[in-house]
């Protein structure tokens, strides 16, 4: 372990997808990582402190140091009734409630191999938010406009499972548009080729089902989303499988696998803007709620821009928008550290 809609249709002339379980007990390839450590007595860096050794921060007004138990009960009541209020005098002192610095991360985890009914998967873990990535590969009939290329079909599930701001039923707005964004990662950054998907041109490709469920959610989905698409391609291992040319029937080898041809490494990272100025990195669900917009900006190894994500909300000068590119490619080299970290233990 080390420390990423439904809504997505899937392919023209695709199979039926098989309706196995994902939900499985972690598998002998799991491997434990985490994203900081630090000796005892010692602080991680800055950007990667988890909570429990984030420094406190308690701004005039909001005490912590109660008085015959007085002050703690007046800030949690204050925080109740004027929530933005009581964030903005923690903002003013550079920090948040939760000690955390205006651009430090939660502790980051990833997990590989955690289920070993999939044909790859990933488990991540960013602060409270858990996403669990299971990816399924089948076989489909090339699209008639692309007959060498394959399938890649993202689906993020928001369940009441992870929060009760979801409904049981049909996906929910967030997320379609949280699968929308994944569906474009795939596509902008060329993380995978599709038609290295391709087994036999006009005849067979492979699909990957990529199903992205959220089992806590705590805010900063996208990013955790994508950390986990990145991290479970990178645990796949497709058969080999050649056409035998006197039937015409596919020949599937199951003791020899090959992995993906990961070609890029796109990594997200969300910030909360606050009264149309202040920038923070990831944001809880609290801070998103309370926040006048939001922007995610997604870099790959080259520092090459694949996406930049902002539904509405406050406007971001040029600067803003400069400032947080340059936060994107920091936390980009954290993150491609942490899971070439996780993939050489499994190894």
């Amino acid at each position: 372990m080390g420390q990423l809609q439904r809504g997505g249709s899937g392919p023209d002339n695709k199979p039926l997808r098989r309706e196995e379980p994902l939900l499985r007990a972690p598998g002998p390839h799991s491997a434990p990582c985490r994203e900081t450590s630090a000796p005892p007595g010692q602080h991680p860096p800055k950007g990667q402190m988890g909570e429990e050794g984030a420094r406190k921060c308690v701004p005039p007004g909001t005490g912590s140091r109660s008085r015959r138990g007085g002050s703690g009960t007046m800030a949690a009541g204050f925080k109740t009734v004027e929530p933005l209020e009581y964030y903005r005098r923690f903002l003013k002192e550079n920090c948040r409630p939760d000690g955390r610095e205006l651009g430090e991360f939660r502790t980051t985890t990833v997990n590989i191999g955690s289920i070993t009914t999939a044909d790859g998967s990933a488990l991540v873990k960013l602060g409270n938010t858990t996403v669990i990535c299971g990816i399924k590969a089948e076989f489909a009939e090339p699209p008639a406009e692309s007959s060498n290329k394959g399938y890649i079909v993202p689906n993020v599930d928001l369940s009441p499972l992870c929060s009760s701001r979801f409904r049981p039923g049909p996906p929910g707005e967030e997320a379609q548009a949280a699968s929308q964004f994944i569906a474009d990662v795939i596509e902008n950054s060329e993380i995978i080729m599709k038609e290295d998907l391709c087994i036999a041109n006009g005849k067979l490709a492979w699909v990957l089902y990529c199903d992205l469920i959220c089992l806590d959610y705590d805010g900063n989905i996208l990013d955790a989303c994508t950390f986990a698409l990145l991290a479970a391609l990178k645990n796949v291992q497709l058969p080999t499988v050649t056409i035998n040319e006197e039937t015409g029937l596919a020949e599937v080898n199951l003791k020899q696998t090959n992995p993906l041809n990961i070609r890029k490494h796109p990594v997200a990272t969300s910030f909360a803007v606050f009264d149309d100025t202040i920038l923070i990195v990831d944001p809880t669900a609290e801070e998103e709620d309370l926040a006048t917009g939001t922007v995610t900006i997604v870099m790959d190894e080259e520092g090459r821009l694949c996406s930049v994500n902002k539904p509405g909300g406050s406007g971001l000068t040029a600067a803003k928008l400069q400032d947080c590119i340059t936060r994107a490619v920091t936390r980009h080299k954290e993150v491609k550290q942490l899971i070439d970290k996780v993939i050489k233990s499994v190894k």
